[in-house]
């Protein structure tokens, strides 16, 4: 199994990936404070939405590394 192949699968999978779960939240601390022995923080959490159009594509990039991936021209 070659290179192309692999990176193929990859994409797939995380494309499907991508439709399947559809968005990721994390937590960043944007601020912090010190105040004498008291100290502050301020967490922000995050959503970051993938777009279906960029599963698909990967899907169908990943498929056609598959496809072609192992012919010789």
């Amino acid at each position: 199994m070659n290179v192309t192949r692999i990176v193929g699968i990859l994409l797939i999978v995380a494309g499907i990936a991508a439709i399947g779960v559809g968005s990721f939240s994390f937590t960043k601390e944007t601020h912090e404070a010190k105040l004498g022995p008291l100290e502050f923080s301020l967490k922000e959490k995050q959503t970051v939405a993938i777009p279906a159009w960029a599963g698909v594509a990967a899907i169908v990039v990943g498929g056609a590394l598959v496809l072609l991936g192992g012919k010789k021209g």
